[in-house]
Order: structure tokens, then C-alpha cells, then sequence
């Protein structure tokens, strides 16, 4: 009885039929799992340049007006939804603010608009990097926000937000006035 429990397990051992059936199995959900990492990862970045593309894109609109209508700023802010595309716009949101240094360097809010989030207060002040405003100018600050849902949400892996800020100055006047 042991010969022969000895001869049926020499005989499985030489047996190889199903190696590449096993391996398949081992390394195919990690191959899968991979493809879709990259594919996600890859459209993530898509949306960044989106974003990017729509945050120039609104600043470059509003910085070429001297004064701009609330029917201006509501079809600018359709447009950056329209920049988007492919990609669904609800996740977006947009805020533009027109910003003006004093003579000391004292920085605030003259107007804000936005789109799915809250307009900033006007004559409130904001924070804004070194160099991009001097004193006695205005700057227009255009912030966009894109809320990402990866393909593996459903495992655990958060959503997350793409922003992007973008600061232009006025072309035709020193301050982009509203009406």
C-alpha cells in the first residue's frame, strides 16, 4: 500500500499539465488589478490638465475685460464646465475673485463669483504667494476644485480632489471692474 501511495505521488509530481493554468491564476489578478490602476491613474491626470486647462482658460476670459456683467460671469462659468469634457461636469467647482493690493500691500477681495461652492466676502482679505501681487494692482484668482472617484472606490480607495489656483492680471485696465 505504500509503494503504491509512493508511485501515485511520483507520478503527480512528474505530472506539469496544469503549471500554466496555476500560474495564470496566481498572476492574473494582479495583472488585472494593475491595468486598471494605470487606466485610472491615467484619467486622474486627464482631470488635472482639465482643470488646469479650464482655471487658465476662465482667468485668460475675465482678465480680458475692464468691466464684466453678472451674465459674463454666468456664461464664463458655464464654459469652464464645457472645458471638461469628456469628463462629467458635477463634480466641479469653480470660484473667480478679483483681487486688489492697496498702496501698502494690503490685500482684498473686490468681487468673487462661484460655481458650486461659496463666493468669498467682498472687502475680505486673502492670502496669495510672494511676487504675484504688488501693491497699488489687481490680480484676478481663478480656483478650481474636480472631485475624482477612482475605479476602486468601492475597495476603500477615497476620493480626492484635484484644485488647481491660477493668477492672471487684467489686460485692458489695473482693476476688472463688476456691473
Amino acid at each position: 500500500m505504500i509503494k503504491a501511495l509512493h508511485r501515485h505521488l511520483s507520478r503527480f509530481k512528474r505530472d506539469d499539465k496544469g503549471v500554466s493554468a496555476i500560474e495564470f491564476a496566481i498572476i492574473a489578478p494582479l495583472m488585472i488589478l494593475l491595468y486598471l490602476g494605470s487606466v485610472d491613474l491615467s484619467l486622474a491626470f486627464s482631470i488635472d490638465r482639465k482643470a488646469t486647462s479650464a482655471a487658465s482658460a476662465l482667468a485668460d476670459l475675465v482678465a480680458q475685460d475692464d468691466v464684466i456683467t453678472d451674465s459674463e460671469i454666468a456664461d464664463i462659468l458655464s464654459a469652464g464646465q464645457a472645458i471638461l469634457a469628456p469628463f462629467p461636469a458635477a463634480p466641479l467647482t469653480v470660484r473667480i475673485t478679483s483681487l486688489l493690493a492697496d498702496g501698502n500691500g494690503d490685500i482684498e477681495v473686490q468681487w468673487s463669483d462661484a460655481d458650486g461652492r461659496a463666493p468669498l466676502p467682498e472687502g475680505s482679505t486673502v492670502d496669495v504667494p510672494q511676487g504675484v501681487l504688488n501693491a497699488n494692482t489687481s490680480v484676478i484668482m481663478v480656483e478650481v476644485t474636480y472631485r475624482h472617484r477612482p475605479i476602486f472606490s468601492q475597495l476603500g480607495v477615497n476620493n480626492f480632489n484635484i484644485t488647481e489656483t491660477f493668477y492672471l492680471r487684467p489686460r485692458r485696465s489695473i482693476v476688472v471692474a463688476r456691473s
